[in-house]
């Protein structure tokens, strides 16, 4: 398995022109590159412009990247298992009776270990690898906060704006009702009611303006710089098909590092050769010993341990299942909402077709005003449901990426 690293490398942010230092290279100082790691950075993001893309540069300009610190030390923990093959030298203490202690400096050669030095290397590895996607990951799922929040202020800045438009209108019946009142054609009853459908009508106006409040300010602390002014969506130009989801990769990687794992444990149950050598007195001496020692629960370990092997496996499998499940569940809501957006700006534009007959009938006196008004609420309540679902399509397309690790070029993480 070749083994993978995580050295820094810079690139150049193109909508900003500054460096921008990348905490995946797939090279290690040995020359060995990691597939995994090598496939992260050639990722390519599915956002090509627009707003989408100004979000995501500043919320990952303001990234504290804490498992960046996390790679960079599985990293190192790779780094010091790349020398473990060679000799250890240590001291070596020992009481030969009551009075005296005898020092001396102790070379040891490890000769024969059953692959358990070599698995410990695939091991540290394979921690680099997860470690990785771990943070490829992180990075996605930053960016994908940043634009869920920022597509629901959007969603309820435009469900506002449907409120904040039919308001003169809505005030206007108020003011009519009120004048029927006053001349006696129409009871206070019907202007309670009236009014009523006034008073909901601006209490959703400013629940839908705080919300959007609310999204913009924790998109705000996540940010580097202002997005206040950043409006509108972004289409996703980008390709995804060939994506393999970052939960499968990361799988593989833990099995990976689980099969190392179980075969430093198998190591440990078979006998291993070791030459010491005694610096101080020149004696040597050739050791053959088992690590963990053998016992009457010996053969049950090493089948635990061989069962260890057989579940990392299975993991694999099951990841791939549940990541198979979600974007295909991703898929058929996404088809299911374009369908609904069809039918709900149909909705929307036979309501605005019934309230222009009912209200050219009520110029001509053959209907109430609350009658119209009844129509009118009809009309921008189906406005308010079809305003919003191009937004609800926009966050399952972020989703469905997010899963795909597709948000964020490789070479920016």
């Amino acid at each position: 398995m070749p083994l993978s690293g995580c050295l820094s490398s810079v690139t150049l942010d193109a909508p900003t022109g500054t460096a921008v230092q990348s905490a995946l290279d797939p090279q290690m100082q040995s020359g060995e590159q990691s597939q995994v790691i090598a496939g992260l950075l050639n990722r390519r993001s599915v956002l090509d412009g627009g707003p989408y893309v100004q979000v995501a540069d500043a919320v990952l300009d303001a990234n504290s990247r804490a498992a960046e610190a996390q790679l960079r030390a599985a990293r190192l923990r790779a780094e010091a298992a790349q020398h473990n093959w060679l000799p250890s030298l240590g001291p070596s203490i020992s009481l030969t009776s009551l009075s005296n202690v005898v020092t001396s400096l102790v070379l040891e050669q490890t000769l024969f270990d059953n692959g358990r030095k070599k698995a410990e290397r695939d091991y540290a590895a394979a921690d680099v690898e997860v470690a990785a996607v771990a943070l490829a990951q992180d990075t996605n799922d930053r960016v994908l906060q940043a634009l869920e929040l920022y597509v629901t202020a959007q969603a309820m800045t435009a469900r506002a704006e449907v409120n904040q438009a039919a308001m003169e209108r809505m005030d206007h019946f108020v003011y009519v009702m009120g004048e029927r009142v006053r001349g006696g054609v129409s009871n206070r009853a019907d202007l309670q009611v009236v009014q009523q459908k006034a008073s909901q009508m601006r209490a959703d106006l400013m629940s839908d303006q705080e919300a959007a409040t609310t999204a913009l300010a924790e998109l705000s602390a996540m940010s580097a710089r202002p997005v206040s002014g950043i409006t509108g969506l972004s289409a996703m130009t980008g390709t995804s098909a060939n994506a393999l989801p970052l939960t499968v990769i990361k799988a593989e990687a833990e099995s990976t590092r689980s099969i190392a794992e179980a075969q430093i444990a198998r190591a440990g149950y078979l006998p291993g050769v070791t030459a010491a050598g005694d610096l101080s007195t020149g004696g040597a001496a050739l050791n053959i010993g088992v690590p963990n020692g053998l016992g009457f629960g010996t053969g049950a370990a090493l089948q635990a341990v061989e069962a260890e092997r057989q579940a990392a496996a299975a993991l694999v499998g099951q990841a791939r299942e549940e990541a198979e499940r979600r974007l295909r569940s991703l898929d058929a809501q996404i088809e299911g909402l374009r369908r609904q957006e069809a039918e709900a700006q149909n909705l929307a534009r036979q309501a605005a077709e019934n309230y222009e007959v009912f209200a050219q009938q009520l110029r001509e006196g053959q209907r109430t005003v609350g009658d119209v008004v009844g129509l009118f609420e009809t009309k921008v309540r189906t406005e308010r449901a079809a305003v919003v679902i191009p937004f609800e399509i926009a966050k399952l397309e972020l989703r469905r990426a997010a899963i795909l690790g597709v948000l964020v070029d490789g070479d920016r993480i």
